[in-house]
């Protein structure tokens, strides 16, 4: 199911971190698991950053990325300035 109101998805996915990490309000946590029910946007977005974690987390050595995929990923997050500093 699609989920019209987009600033909603802006206002709780800002709030994933704290979601994620437990520290989010008892309130928040409920309008953000009744949002993820509607939209299944968000819902690949939250798994995707708790997968990233996971294998982050679950890495015992550096993972070497294809060239270039760096740079792409920090384009597509509006990141791209900082990925020119590194």
């Amino acid at each position: 199911m699609k989920h019209k109101d987009k600033s909603e998805c802006h206002k709780l996915l800002g709030q994933i971190s704290d979601l994620i990490d437990g520290d989010l309000s008892p309130n928040l946590c409920v309008e953000l698991e009744e949002h993820l029910k509607e939209c299944q946007n968000c819902r690949i977005v939250l798994n995707t950053t708790k997968r990233t974690i996971e294998l982050y987390h679950d890495a015992d050595q550096q993972v070497e990325f294809p060239i270039g995929s760096k740079e792409r990923l920090f384009k597509r997050l509006n990141l791209d300035q900082l990925s020119k500093e590194k």
